[in-house]
C-alpha cells in the first residue's frame, strides 16, 4: 500500500516506523518529514494542501495519515475528501474539538459530560469575577491553537489575573488568546486515553501518562512532553468503562448531532478524581510522545487500523495490545523549550548489547541530515523508547539507549513513569 504521512515530529517518525514493520510491502511518503524519516520512506516537500492532494492522487497514494493539529484544523481531510482520496483525521468542523477550547468547553457542556466548572469569556471582568468564585490553584487556557503551552497553571488569584490580562491583551499568545477559558484546578491524576474513531464505531488504545513539565519532579514550565509510559497500571476495566459510557459515546453521538462525525483520533486528557474520570480537554490526534510508546505495543496491523478508520470500517477488525509495557523517554535540545538551539551534530554509540538492540529504538523528531550527519535541530530532538514485561523493565532500558545518544546541550529528565513506581 501506498502510504502519505503528513508532519514531521516523532509521532510520525514512531507510525511510519511501526507500518514498515509488519513486514508487508509498503511504500511509505512523508510530507515534510524531517532528517531520519528519510529511512522509512520519501520526503517530499509541498505545502499546499490542494497541490498535495493532487500529487496524491497522481502517485496512486491509498492511505494519507495526519499526525499534528494544524493541517486538522485547516481543513486537509475535507481538501484530501474533496479529490477523492482516503484519509485518516477529523473534518475541519470536527477539528474544532480541538481548534477551540471555547467550542470544545461549550460541547462539552451541552452533551452533559464530565468537566471542571468553567467560564469562557473574552471579557476581563467577567474572567475576573469568575476567577474570585474559585481557590487556588486556577486554570486559565488559551482558546486556539498553541503547540501543546496555552494553559496556565496559577497557582495564587493574582497569578491567574496576570494570565488573563496576557492572554486577552494578546500578550502571551496572540490571536490565540483573544478568548479565554477559566476553570478550576481538578485536584487528581491525569491520563492520557486514546479513541480511534470512524464516525460510528471506535478502538479504545491503552491508557498512557505523560509528563508535561521540564524538570524531574514535575517542575519547571510546561512543554510538549518529556516522556510517557503505557499501559498506566492506575486504569483498571471499571475505570475504562466509565471513559466508554460517559465520555467517548457521547461525544461520538454529539458529534453526530452536531453535523461533523468524529473520525480520526480522539486523544482524551482526564483527570481521575476520587476514581471518577473528568474530560479535562480534547485533541484531536494522537498526542506525542503518546504516540511512540503506544505504535510498538500494537501486535495487530497499524495500517489495518488506519485504513479501517477511514473508511467506516472498524468494526471488522480487532486491533491486539503486547502484554508489555513501554516507556519513552525525550531528548530535548539546550534551550527548549525557552528559545531555539544551534544545531548540534548527533553522535551514537554503536549498539552491541543484545538487550538494547532487541527491546529499546529511537524515534526522531527536530532533526536534520546533511551530508550524511544527523544533527539536533532543536525543540524536542527524538524519544528513547524501551519496552519490558513489567514497567520498571521498561524505563531502564530506555535509559540504557538515551546513555548511547550524544549531542551538546542534551537535556532529558531521569524520572519518567516515577507515578507507576
Amino acid at each position: 500500500m501506498k502510504i502519505l504521512i503528513l508532519g514531521n515530529g516523532a509521532r510520525e517518525y514512531s507510525i511510519g516506523r511501526a507500518i514498515a514493520s509488519e513486514g508487508q510491502e509498503h511504500e511509505l511518503f512523508y510530507m515534510p518529514g524531517n532528517g531520519a524519516t528519510g529511512a522509512l520512506g520519501t520526503n517530499i516537500n509541498i505545502k499546499d494542501y490542494n497541490e498535495l492532494a493532487v500529487w496524491a492522487k497522481e502517485n496512486e497514494i491509498e492511505l494519507t495519515i495526519v499526525g499534528p493539529e494544524g493541517p486538522l484544523v485547516d481543513g486537509v481531510v475535507d481538501i484530501f475528501k474533496s479529490h477523492g482520496l482516503t484519509i485518516f483525521g477529523p473534518s475541519k468542523a470536527a477539528a474544532q474539538l480541538e481548534g477551540s477550547k471555547v467550542y470544545m468547553k461549550n460541547f462539552l457542556a451541552k452533551y452533559s459530560i464530565p468537566t471542571a466548572r468553567y467560564i469562557e469569556t473574552s471579557s476581563i471582568e467577567d474572567a475576573f469575577k469568575f476567577t474570585d468564585t474559585l481557590s487556588a490553584p486556577i486554570v486559565v487556557k488559551a482558546d486556539g491553537l498553541c503547540g501543546g503551552k496555552g494553559v496556565i497553571i496559577a497557582m495564587s488569584h493574582d497569578d491567574a489575573k496576570v494570565a488573563i490580562s496576557e492572554m486577552l491583551s494578546g500578550k502571551s499568545f496572540g490571536d490565540a488568546g483573544k478568548s479565554v477559558i477559566v476553570e478550576e484546578f481538578l485536584d487528581g491524576y491525569e491520563l492520557s486515553m486514546f479513541a480511534v474513531c470512524d464516525g460510528d464505531d471506535y478502538i479504545l488504545l491503552q491508557a498512557a501518562q505523560d509528563h508535561k513539565r521540564l524538570l524531574d519532579g514535575d517542575q519547571g514550565p510546561n512543554t510538549g512532553g518529556m516522556g510517557a509510559y503505557a499501559p498506566t497500571p492506575l486504569v483498571d476495566e471499571v475505570l475504562y468503562q466509565k471513559v466508554r459510557d460517559r465520555i467517548i459515546a457521547p461525544t461520538l453521538e454529539g458529534m453526530k448531532k452536531e453535523g461533523a462525525p468524529f473520525e480520526g483520533v480522539l486523544f482524551i486528557g482526564i483527570m481521575v478524581v476520587n476514581g471518577e474520570p473528568i474530560t479535562l480537554e480534547f485533541n484531536v490526534r494522537f498526542g506525542d510522545p503518546e504516540c511512540e510508546i503506544l505504535m510498538p505495543l500494537m501486535t495487530s496491523s497499524v495500517s489495518d487500523m488506519f485504513l479501517k478508520a477511514s473508511t467506516n470500517k472498524l468494526s471488522e477488525i480487532k486491533v491486539e495490545f503486547s502484554k508489555q509495557y513501554a516507556v519513552g523517554v525525550v531528548m530535548a535540545s539546550e534551550n527548549y523549550p525557552y528559545s531555539s538551539s544551534k544545531p548540534a551534530e548527533i553522535i551514537l554509540d554503536e549498539v552491541h548489547h543484545e538487550e538494547i538492540e532487541k527491546y529499546t529504538h529511537i524515534s526522531y523528531a527536530g532533526v536534520s541530515m546533511q551530508e550524511g550527519i544527523l544533527y539536533a535541530d532543536g525543540g524536542r530532538v527524538l524519544v528513547c523508547v524501551g519496552l519490558g514485561d513489567t514497567i520498571k523493565q521498561a524505563r531502564d532500558r530506555a535509559y540504557m539507549r538515551c546513555g548511547q545518544v550524544h549531542f551538546a546541550g542534551k537535556k532529558l529528565r531521569t524520572d519518567i513513569a516515577y507515578q507507576a513506581l
